[in-house]
């Protein structure tokens, strides 16, 4: 290059903005719901902070272009978000999650506050006993220990690393939970507590054999343990639910299960045919859906 070489100008590194506007692209092209917010988040979760504010970025270290592309390319593969930066944001809780653990659903939220709602009622004859059938994460169990402290909660589940989970955040978060690893629908999981029990929550599988999920971090990730109800219509593990609910359920006591919004009619209808719940009605979800039942031992 002689003297009357121009020199080549410097090449400038993206800023913040443009490597999540570009990962926004790459999230959205490939089918993610969220995609601006799974971008930013992931960003957060390299960067190690709990808020990003674009317009004052901070100085982004040598390898985050790298470590942020690596991210972005799994949840582009449709892993769930929660798996990868491995926590799960459910009411107040902030819950670590992994593979083999059902990611809780925002939906749930309002299931967990029906069961918060009875406790908190209950609780003025004492401290009021609630069991979590088919826990899965935790989620609502331990919702319930940290909004009514002066409960008894019983988290039952059936898989391995969710109920290892579960033990764990309580531990973390120094909430108090039993948990039993057990089949939920077992006459004798929790025999010891029959006629006891003054809130009786559920997000039990609920889906048909033939309703295969959609979303691929849904039908790819969740354990099937945690999806699928069994029987024609998906409702035979929620049956045994309502049935271990009726014996645990003290008169008087709470039920609240979640379904699928083309479940209520047959649900409420299951409610009846016992014969030993009242008042049995369905609740909506945040939008608007009916996904739970809700009912009073007699």
């Amino acid at each position: 290059m002689n003297e009357h070489t121009p020199r080549p100008e410097p090449t400038s590194s993206p800023s913040l903005r443009q490597l999540i506007s570009g990962a926004t692209a790459v999230l959205t092209q490939a089918g993610v719901a969220s995609p601006q917010q799974d971008a930013l988040a992931l960003a957060e979760f390299v960067l190690d902070v709990d808020r990003l504010v674009l317009a004052l970025p901070p100085e982004l270290p040598a390898d985050f272009g790298v470590r942020y592309a690596a991210v972005v390319d799994r949840r582009r593969r449709r892993v769930p978000l929660q798996h990868i930066t491995g926590i799960a944001h459910f009411r107040y809780l902030e819950l670590q999650v992994g593979p083999g653990v059902f990611v809780p659903r925002p939906e749930t939220e309002i299931v967990a506050g029906v069961a918060i709602k009875a406790a908190a009622a209950h609780a003025a004859g004492g401290a009021p006993l609630v069991v979590d059938l088919c826990s899965g994460s935790g989620a609502i169990a331990l919702s319930v220990a940290h909004e009514v402290p002066s409960a008894r909660v019983v988290a039952v589940e059936l898989g391995e690393e969710a109920s290892a989970a579960i033990a764990a955040n309580a531990r973390r978060l120094g909430l108090e939970v039993r948990v039993l690893r057990a089949d939920a629908t077992a006459p004798q999981t929790l025999a010891d507590l029959d006629g006891a029990v003054d809130v009786v929550v559920s997000n039990p599988p609920y889906i048909p054999p033939d309703a295969v999920p959609v979303d691929a971090e849904v039908r790819d990730h969740d354990p099937d343990l945690a999806l699928y109800g069994g029987g024609h219509d998906g409702l035979d593990v929620p049956r045994g639910v309502l049935r271990r609910a009726l014996t645990l359920l003290r008169p008087g006591g709470t039920f609240v299960m979640e379904h699928a919004e083309v479940q209520a009619a047959a649900v409420r209808e299951l409610a009846r045919e016992t014969g030993e719940l009242e008042e049995i009605s369905t609740g909506a979800d945040l939008t608007g859906r009916d996904r739970m039942v809700l009912a009073q031992r007699r």
